[in-house]
């Protein structure tokens, strides 16, 4: 699963497919021993525990939440990236100084800048174009290290070329960071945030420089090391980011089990995972599951609960439904919609993902 995402990532095992690209996710990894006191890596051993047994899901008493859709999330291009065109099944987007041409599946439309724009690309993914396709990239110009400095609203981090055609980063989720960051300031109080399925750590930057103490998980070990390298490029090395490479779902089960409690928590499960000993992960077989899982363990008053979905064949009501029925009974409400990144050519929207989040 993925913890066996989004992310799923790059440089792992295949991804997630549907509305806009997939991530790569990855197996489960084990931790190296880290001695700095104010982080810990850390992974469970699986066959120390016994297995769970399987949980039992009842729909809920209680009034469901408010409902707000469709939400329409935004990204405009900016001084830090930019989706330049798109079109004919792939898009050029700007990440900072580069130019940088991948497929895309949605961009069914054609292409509205002339061939010679399309041409003056930095780096092209070539090779395998399926949503899980491993391929490597071509520098037409002058060839390129493995990562470039990238800034998001103020964070500095790193841009990074991958097998999987993803750079490290996903910028739609932009939105959903800003709300977090908005939350957790209008508090005014201590927040503790989870990230499952967090990948190279933007989402936990954000929060932790908003001052929410994060808890940031990953199975993918390699991914954990990018997320650990964006803090100190961040200069948020002090602040309180719990690093973890663990299954998603099984470290979710233990802090269950502990009693450990989160006032926000994201998940971005993939659509498909396999783990290391066999275990399958389905989307619309599993989500219901760990989506009440992330409800067992709010805290008294809590703030969030975002769920997104890249690369599914669905629509968002689905989600939307699943959510509002995990949460009935806690008031607050869901907004459900689709994350889009808006062209500066054309003005034309990609969508890039769904989403649903429970709002207290």
């Amino acid at each position: 699963m993925k913890s066996f995402r989004d992310k799923r990532r790059d440089n792992r095992p295949p991804a997630k497919g549907g509305a806009g690209e997939a991530r790569p996710h990855e197996g489960r990894a084990t931790a190296q021993p880290d001695t700095r006191p104010r982080e810990r890596e850390a992974r469970a051993d699986d066959r120390s525990e016994p297995k769970p047994a399987p949980r039992v899901l009842a729909r809920r008493d209680g009034a469901l939440p408010t409902e707000h859709l469709p939400v329409i999330l935004e990204v405009a291009p900016n001084a830090d990236y930019a989706l330049l065109d798109s079109g004919a099944g792939q898009k050029l987007e700007q990440y900072g100084p580069y130019r940088i041409v991948r497929p895309e599946g949605q961009a069914i439309w054609q292409k509205a800048l002339p061939a010679k724009d399309w041409e003056r690309a930095d780096a092209i993914f070539t090779g395998d174009t399926d949503e899980e396709g491993i391929g490597r990239w071509r520098f037409p110009r002058t060839p390129l290290g493995e990562t470039w400095p990238m800034k998001h609203d103020g964070i500095d981090y790193l841009g990074r070329f991958t097998s999987f055609r993803h750079v490290g980063v996903f910028p739609e989720q932009a939105s959903h960071w800003d709300h977090m960051a908005g939350l957790i300031a209008a508090a005014k109080r201590p927040v503790k945030v989870l990230n499952l399925f967090g990948y190279t750590g933007l989402a936990s930057l954000v929060a932790a420089r908003a001052g929410a103490e994060v808890t940031h998980v990953d199975a993918s070990k390699k991914a954990i090391g990018w997320a650990r390298e964006n803090q100190e490029m961040a200069g948020l090395g002090s602040k309180p980011i719990r690093w973890i490479v663990d299954d998603a779902v099984k470290f979710a089960e233990r802090e269950e089990r502990r009693g450990s409690r989160y006032d926000i928590i994201l998940f971005d499960p993939p659509a498909y995972g396999r783990g290391p000993r066999g275990e399958v992960w389905q989307l619309f077989e599993d989500l219901p599951d760990l989506t009440d899982l992330c409800r067992s363990i709010l805290t008294p008053k809590p703030l969030a609960v975002v769920l997104t979905a890249y690369s599914i064949r669905a629509s968002f009501f689905a989600i939307h439904a699943l959510m509002r029925d995990t949460f009935a009974g806690m008031g607050g409400k869901v907004e459900s919609g689709e994350l889009i990144i808006r062209e500066k050519s054309a003005g034309r929207a990609l969508s890039t993902s769904l989403f649903s989040r429970w709002v207290a």
